[in-house]
């Protein structure tokens, strides 16, 4: 059977909103703003404004930026891979690694739980990860930051980027 479409449905209409979209140029140019960046990540964000009741943006992060584990107290994460792969650790409020996933590998989306203590590591340059969640946006409280975790300068803070990386469930990051 040989379906027909009608022209109204492509028609816009004056009610028709514009479309966003995040294409391979974008990408790229995330990319390189995180590589220049001196936190070595950079984000691009789809909601309009920072009250927006959902926020939606495309984070650039390379390897050797750092995510120190937090927490979201009012909202879960809902997270996807647009390039490369991210691992994401979750935490006992004691520091013990209770799930370590691989993003972009068997993983394709991860959501984590409101209150649920989180890392996530780029594994490849050039990684850009997708990132979903309820606002408005609200920034981490330092009771949100997990202080076991240390400071967020050299060398602790190179030292627990390079922890998540082989960091299996059971185990604990001990600062120096």
């Amino acid at each position: 059977m040989r379906l027909k479409y009608r022209a109204a449905y492509l028609k816009p209409t004056p009610r028709s909103l514009p479309v966003k979209q995040i294409d391979t140029n974008r990408l790229d140019e995330l990319v390189k703003a995180a590589q220049t960046s001196p936190r070595r990540r950079a984000n691009f964000n789809l909601h309009e404004t920072l009250s927006d009741p959902v926020q939606r943006l495309a984070i650039a992060m390379e390897p050797d930026t750092l995510i120190k584990p937090h927490r979201h107290g009012h909202t879960w994460e809902l997270l996807f891979p647009l390039r490369g792969r991210f691992l994401v650790l979750h935490f006992a409020d004691d520091g013990l690694v209770t799930r370590r996933t691989v993003l972009g590998d068997q993983v394709a989306v991860l959501e984590t739980a409101a209150g649920e203590w989180h890392a996530v590591l780029s594994l490849d340059v050039g990684g850009v990860i997708f990132e979903v969640k309820h606002g408005p946006y609200t920034p981490i409280g330092s009771a949100d930051f997990a202080a076991w975790a240390g400071g967020d300068h050299e060398p602790e803070a190179a030292a627990l980027t390079a922890w998540y990386a082989s960091a299996q469930p059971g185990e604990r990051f001990v600062a120096a």
